[in-house]
């Protein structure tokens, strides 16, 4: 699984060839969310609340690049790291 991005101890990644609908991966200090990228929302698991707030901030400002991505995973082409939150 890809790492697209790491930031205050959150670890983004996306899966090649992974199942509909388009989404990554966040984990967080034993913690794992499945995120949805459009519309961006929670699919499955949870994280603690300062820590998906995050997630879901950085995904609002690099939600292009993660549909990039994700159309990307789909032919197996390799994955554009996205710059962390700061």
């Amino acid at each position: 699984m890809p790492r697209l991005s790491e930031f205050y101890g959150i670890t983004i990644a996306m899966f090649y060839g992974d199942h509909e609908p388009a989404h990554f991966h966040a984990a967080y200090g034993g913690h794992t969310a499945v995120i949805g990228i459009a519309p961006i929302a929670v699919l499955r698991g949870s994280l603690p609340r300062r820590a998906l707030n995050l997630v879901m901030e950085w995904a609002t400002l690099h939600q292009a690049e993660l549909v990039a991505n994700w159309e990307r995973s789909g032919q197996h082409a390799r994955l554009q790291r996205i710059a962390p939150l700061e």
